[in-house]
């Protein structure tokens, strides 16, 4: 599933489209384009040009010179520039430009989304932005255990199920702990090692070529001591972690 450092390699797939200007809309998925019925996308986007790309955790806008454009990849969808069609018909929701180009939300699955002006006022402050006082507060004001704290995208947005146990395991820290029994050196720590991983996986392609991912596997080991790692099920997702050095 896409998480935030898929989101942000979306964001600057859309930045080699910015300046461009929009003469036909692909919005005949309604299900992708809810609520907007077929055609509103494209009466509302064509003429205009794209001027800039933004992301707050999972969630990408486009503004334009008119309206902005909501786009989410939901659990397996990205976004490409300048490819050919997918021959499939995966090009769920797509962009053409002057001069020639597209823009393309690709999704298997069928279940990102294309909206217009949207509201994430729900959505909490972007894991890989957040200042360390926000991140203090936010996170520290729940008891659950942090692994679930950190999958509420309400309190920090962006941090998937994956992204969560790579930052864990970094940190030496137990997903099982309250999160308000965390220590403001404990949470500055935590937060050093979600951005680094949020960059490494920008770096290296995704999520999935963390440190820790290869060992991520029922039966899998510890890559720092070797110990067998535990399964549990934490904040309703499936959750393998370090008895021995996650504290």
């Amino acid at each position: 599933m896409p998480e935030l450092p898929e989101a942000e390699r979306a964001r600057q797939v859309i930045e080699r489209a910015l300046g461009r200007e929009i003469v036909a809309v692909d919005d005949a998925d309604a299900y992708v384009c809810r609520p907007h019925s077929a055609g509103e996308l494209a009466a509302a986007l064509t003429g205009h040009t794209l001027t800039s790309a933004h992301r707050r955790g999972k969630f990408l806008w486009v503004e334009t010179d008119g309206p902005e454009l909501g786009l989410h990849l939901g659990m397996a969808g990205r976004i490409v520039v300048d490819e050919p069609p997918e021959p499939h018909g995966w090009d769920r929701f797509s962009l053409e430009f002057a001069g020639g180009g597209r823009l393309a939300l690709r999704d298997k699955r069928r279940l990102g989304r294309a909206v217009l002006n949207p509201d994430y006022s729900h959505v909490g402050p972007d894991a890989a932005e957040v200042s360390r006082d926000v991140f203090r507060e936010r996170v520290s004001r729940s008891g659950m255990p942090i692994k679930a704290r950190l999958l509420d995208q309400g309190a920090i947005a962006g941090v998937g199920n994956l992204l969560a146990d790579e930052s864990l395991w970094r940190a030496r820290m137990s997903p099982l702990r309250p999160a308000n029994s965390l220590s403001t050196d404990e949470l500055d720590g935590l937060r050093r090692m979600i951005r680094a991983a949020v960059r490494d996986a920008v770096r290296n392609g995704g999520v999935h070529t963390g440190r820790f991912m290869p060992a991520r596997v029922r039966g899998g080991a510890c890559p720092r001591d070797g110990t067998p790692l535990s399964l549990d099920t934490v904040g309703g997702r499936t959750t393998l972690w370090c008895p021995t050095c996650q504290v």
